[in-house]
């Protein structure tokens, strides 16, 4: 079974990451689900930004958490990966069209944060104002198992970039490794969500170790090389 396709911050190499074209652009093409990163603001609102700043990815400086939503909003995300102009996406419009489209989300929390478990906290009583299909990730351990006592029915998955345990702890569900880690793991992956997966060599070892969900830059072209590798 080929792996399911998830949209890495959207169609992330088409359109700039995180916003809503990069996501439309990404269910259009295809994916399976989307992958978001989530942080508060200082008015603690859950928005979809990967960095502790935002100089990278808006014309604007200073941290996320430092800004309110207002603030944020007169923000320019899209241009500076060549895109129209475009807001900070809030999780709750992400959650929207998702919802709208039958669409399954990955969203993962980002730390060390200033706020500690309070973006745990707030991603729980958004998804509870939701039906969606959803899975929560972090690389912090405290994180996941944190989020799994407050939300025990949503799946989880513990993000790991260098080492693999035999055995997940029971607030993990799945394993999520870097796709460098999987290659120097051999024989394991079979379920896993692996991250980020852009060339033909490496989306043909997650369908060969039997990764679950792949997550990718670029969802037309991945699903295209799945295909061609069921092809008679």
């Amino acid at each position: 079974m080929s792996p399911e396709v998830v949209a890495h911050r959207g169609a992330s190499a088409a359109l700039p990451e995180h916003t809503l074209a990069a996501y439309e652009l990404a269910i259009a093409e295809g994916a399976d689900a989307l992958e978001c990163d989530v942080r508060l603001t200082r008015d603690e609102q859950l928005v979809c930004v990967h960095d502790r700043t935002v100089s990278r990815t808006s014309d604007g400086r200073g941290a996320v958490g430092a800004l309110t939503l207002a603030e944020l909003r007169a923000l320019d995300f899209g241009s500076w990966h060549g895109g129209d102009p475009a807001p900070v996406l809030t999780f709750a419009e992400l959650a929207g069209l998702a919802a709208d489209h039958g669409t399954a989300l990955f969203v993962e929390t980002k730390h060390p944060v200033r706020t500690g478990g309070l973006v745990e906290a707030r991603l729980a009583e958004e998804l509870a104002r939701h039906s969606l299909d959803v899975r929560m990730m972090s690389f912090s351990a405290l994180a996941v198992r944190r989020f799994k006592a407050l939300a025990p029915t949503v799946p989880t998955v513990w993000l790991l970039d260098r080492l693999w345990p035999q055995r997940l702890p029971e607030w993990a569900d799945l394993p999520g490794p870097g796709v460098s880690l999987l290659r120097r793991s051999p024989g394991r992956g079979r379920g896993a969500y692996c991250w980020t997966v852009d060339t033909a060599p490496d989306i043909d070892l997650c369908r060969e170790r039997g990764v679950r969900y792949l997550a990718t830059n670029h969802p037309a072209r991945t699903r295209k090389i799945l295909a061609a590798d069921l092809a008679p």
